[in-house]
């Protein structure tokens, strides 16, 4: 950090500090109506800063007011549209992901108090909020932005942020072709599969581009249909003009007030879907999933975290046993089996992501097995 970018930050939290005393003095005075933060900030400025540049005057008003209603040192790499996700490890760690690649920013906290301040500014519009009884949090921007919030003691380096950025332009299957994440003969079999209603499950590991490839395909459920989306974090855009989207929400401060995928999906049976997409099943929605598919619900789509095809079946049948309904693991996988029709395995090597595989699900001996359909050519 050069002296002068250092005296411009001096300068940015001094008349940030003042600009709060300020406002706390009209509010305590009884002030009907305090001036609005610009000319606040402006007024400042002018006083402190009259013998500087007025680049540099500008740079000091844009800080104290990012400092102030902002999100302070993140803003600028949040204006950044190539960064699609920001990683907060303490107050002097800030990682971003552009193309799939994380780096190290120059981007620093004062302190932690100053980190904190700054998650307070997040979670606040949200309804959220982080403290030693409630040090984890999550939600999703006016934006649609995920955010999620670790803080100390579970955090042992100090706040824990991640923003993982909304990509509002989700391309469609042919765009995917353009970029070797799919060819066309992929392309058209998941086109027929989706129309002929068969029952898919996206899978793959932490960013590999499941909610991505989820969008893409379900531009091929027809126009004329209901579709249900159930999601933790509302990042689906689907292109159809008869969609209800669900969001999960959390406990509220009193810890009363949950509603969790496993509501919405009981419920979304009640609201005459002719399509079901949960963005991810992890958890024992699986088994109210497996049961809905098994009564006629047919072509619901949904990811799932895996490592594999044959591990996707494994997985699910774990969360599914989580539902705590005594049903023995020779139902569940039998269940599986007659739902589960098609997985989509999704893999990421470095910047890029792709698919590798399309797996029928069969049986084999009873039970649920995969078998390849479409192989990625090395």
């Amino acid at each position: 950090m050069s002296a002068a970018t250092d005296h411009v930050g001096l300068l940015a939290a001094e008349l940030r500090d003042r600009l709060i005393e300020q406002r706390r003095a009209l509010a305590v005075a009884g002030a009907a109506e305090a001036p609005a933060l610009p000319e606040a900030i402006a007024a400042l400025v002018a006083d402190d800063a009259a013998l500087l540049a007025d680049d540099v005057r500008a740079d000091v008003a844009d800080r104290v007011l990012r400092e102030t209603v902002g999100l302070g040192p993140l803003e600028e790499l949040l204006r950044d549209p190539e960064v699609e996700e920001v990683l907060v490890n303490g107050h002097d760690q800030v990682w971003v992901e552009r193309s799939g690649r994380l780096l190290r920013t120059a981007v620093t906290f004062p302190d932690e108090e100053g980190l904190r301040d700054v998650i307070e500014r997040v979670l606040g519009p949200i309804g959220r909020r982080v403290d030693e009884l409630s040090p984890m949090a999550d939600g999703r921007l006016v934006d649609g932005s995920r955010v999620n919030v670790v803080i100390p003691p579970l955090a042992v380096d100090g706040p824990a942020l991640s923003i993982r950025r909304f990509a509002g332009f989700r391309p469609d299957p042919d765009e995917l072709v353009a970029r070797g994440s799919f060819d066309v003969e992929l392309r058209d079999l998941l086109a027929d599969a989706v129309r002929a209603r068969r029952n898919l499950i996206v899978s793959g590991g932490t960013g590999s581009g499941k909610t991505t490839v989820l969008n893409a395909i379900s531009s091929f459920i027809a126009v004329g249909e209901r579709v249900i989306t159930i999601e933790d974090a509302a990042e689906l855009r689907l292109g159809q003009p008869h969609v209800v989207r669900l969001e999960s929400r959390p406990a509220g401060i009193e810890g009363t007030g949950e509603v969790t995928i496993r509501d919405l999906v009981r419920n979304a049976l009640r609201m005459r879907p002719d399509r079901i997409v949960i963005g991810e099943v992890r958890g024992a929605e699986a088994m109210d999933l497996l049961v809905a598919l098994n009564t006629g619900h047919r072509g619901a789509l949904s990811t799932v975290h895996a490592n594999g095809p044959a591990d996707a079946i494994r997985r699910l049948e774990t969360l599914a046993m989580m539902a705590g309904l005594d049903i023995p693991h020779e139902v569940v996988s039998e269940q599986l089996a007659d739902a589960v029709e098609l997985i989509l395995h999704l893999d990421r090597d470095g910047d890029r992501r792709r698919a590798v595989e399309l797996c029928e699900v069969t049986r084999v001996a009873g039970k649920p097995a995969v078998r390849a359909i479409w192989s990625r050519k090395r």
